[in-house]
């Protein structure tokens, strides 16, 4: 592994940090709102949850000790699959 891959730290956007932070100082449990979905998931975010946004909605996603290490985008899928039309014209030689 080249040396300036294993110096790389992970990224969190400063805002989520902010918000992360002022709601650990009170009592109550809130939503975060973020669209950061390239943000690292890092202990400090255990516990809370984070409403992630897909490009249509932000999905409220619950963070816990398995995610660490993983981005926050993994965790919710941009768009669903329907299913493969089936195409019954095609004929068989």
């Amino acid at each position: 592994m080249p040396p300036s891959r294993k110096n790389k730290n992970a990224f969190v956007a400063n805002h989520l940090l902010k918000k992360i932070n002022k709601i650990n100082t009170k009592t109550e449990k809130e939503v975060i709102k973020t669209w950061s979905r390239a943000s690292t998931i890092v202990p400090i975010m255990i516990g809370h949850t984070i409403a992630i946004h897909n490009g249509k909605e932000h999905l409220p996603i619950y963070i816990n000790n398995e995610m660490i290490g993983h981005k926050l985008g993994e965790f919710v899928p941009t768009f669903n699959f329907r299913e493969h039309t089936k195409n019954d014209n095609t004929s068989r030689r």
